[in-house]
């Protein structure tokens, strides 16, 4: 098999989340703890660390993984969704992992797990922590696909758990309250492992410091030991912040949201240190000061906030649920731009009214749909905004969407990008293509 066969074929065998939704949703870690049995339990080779949350997870998996390779270690990352590249999910030290070492997985292995029928993911996580394994990795940064506790990433023990935040997305599987939502999500909180949890809110926080009261997990919730008194975006376009214990740091990732996301990563990175993970003092500053000015180009972190060009500025961010667009939505409301362009598009199975209410009504809309089945038609979300006071046509494609928004944009306004993570993905592809 090449590899294009061999990623359809994985397309086609083990339902994709991004393309069915639900239909492949698979509840119960029955099936992974056969296929970790099979290979031998490979996690338990190297040091893990685990990393939930509704939002900001990509950031603080990648920047940590970007720390730990700044402190010279072999590092493993493990995220989803991708954007591109199936690859894109499984990288050593950055790297991607091979076509062959894909190609090599599903044909040796197709005998064993195919009467299994695993999920796409259950499959994608097995190839990942089995090649970690292979790749003698000292720390592998593993991020949890949906909820926590029935993840099949939750098999792992790791050193440190996480948990940023915990917003109202995904609630068909994990609950319709916060509160449900939290319990899922405190499912990666272990015995004896600590955590740290990033924000926390009056509905959430009682129920992660039951789970880690139960099982004797040490817990640090991120907000009570502020390490970001103030950031602000420079005249160099990157993210500066103030901090309590690493002294000036440039952030490479600019979002409104990163503040956040860096209070957390600090937390977890004094905690990484005290376990003997990172290093100590001024060691540790200089790991963090690399990891944060370059994480994008360490790890291939793409879709937060990301600039694409300039003249005019055209940005794009996966941000696609409320957590994410009352950041987006404040940012791009704010006046910074004379015109802000936004090509816009959801699946829908999102929470597509709440979402529209955070987004700014003065700016022009170019609503469109991204080439995967859960994509929300135009036309319908076109309607649901009209109910919010948002204007704009409709394009069959994303690319179409960002021609036009480009044609209309002056120098100095915003072209953004986003609403969903796949829209980001029909973008970058065709912009690679």
């Amino acid at each position: 098999m090449t590899y294009e066969e061999t990623v359809a074929y994985l397309y086609a065998s083990a339902p994709l989340f991004q393309q069915v939704g639900g239909a492949a949703y698979k509840e119960g870690l029955s099936t992974t703890h056969l296929l970790d049995a099979h290979f031998h339990h490979p996690h338990r080779q190297y040091t893990t660390i685990h990393v939930a949350g509704t939002n900001g997870k990509g950031s603080c998996a990648h920047t940590l993984a970007a720390m730990c390779q700044a402190a010279g270690l072999r590092t493993g990352l493990y995220t989803s969704p991708h954007l591109v590249d199936f690859r894109e999910r499984i990288r050593v030290n950055g790297q991607m992992i091979p076509r062959e070492a894909v190609v090599r997985f599903v044909e040796d292995e197709r005998a064993f797990f195919e009467p299994l029928h695993p999920s796409f993911f259950e499959l994608t996580t097995a190839l990942a922590l089995r090649y970690f394994a292979e790749e003698q990795v000292d720390v592998a940064v593993v991020e949890v696909g949906l909820g926590g506790r029935l993840d099949c990433t939750n098999i792992i023990t790791p050193a440190l758990s996480i948990i940023t935040n915990i917003s109202l997305d995904h609630t068909q599987f994990l609950g319709h309250t916060l509160a449900a939502i939290a319990g899922e999500k405190a499912g990666i909180i272990k015995a004896g492992v600590p955590v740290v949890v990033g924000e926390a809110l009056d509905a959430t926080r009682p129920v992660f410091a039951s789970r880690a009261a139960e099982v004797g997990a040490p817990i640090t919730f991120a907000e009570d030991c502020l390490e970001v008194p103030g950031s602000h975006i420079g005249e160099d376009g990157l993210h500066h912040y103030d901090t309590c214990h690493f002294g000036p740091l440039v952030g490479q990732l600019t979002g409104d949201c990163q503040t956040h996301n860096a209070n957390t990563i600090l937390t977890a990175a004094r905690l990484l240190s005290a376990q003997g993970l990172l290093p100590k003092d001024e060691a540790l500053r200089q790991v963090v000061r690399q990891a944060f000015r370059h994480v994008c180009d360490m790890t291939g972190l793409m879709g937060r906030w990301q600039v694409v060009s300039h003249r005019p500025l055209v940005v794009c961010d996966t941000g696609h649920n409320i957590g994410g667009w009352q950041y987006l939505g404040r940012r791009m409301g704010s006046g910074e731009w004379p015109q802000v362009h936004i090509v816009f598009g959801m699946m829908a199975d999102k929470d597509v009214d709440h979402v529209l209410a955070l987004m700014p009504p003065t700016a022009r809309y170019y609503f469109t749909q991204a080439s995967v089945r859960r994509s929300m038609d135009a036309a319908t979300l076109q309607g649901y905004a009209q109910g919010h006071g948002l204007i704009g046509d409709t394009f069959a494609a994303v690319p179409d969407a960002v021609a036009a928004a480009l044609a209309q944009a002056a120098p100095d306004d915003l072209v953004f990008i986003g609403g969903s993570t796949f829209v980001v993905a029909d973008y970058l592809a065709a912009c690679q293509g």
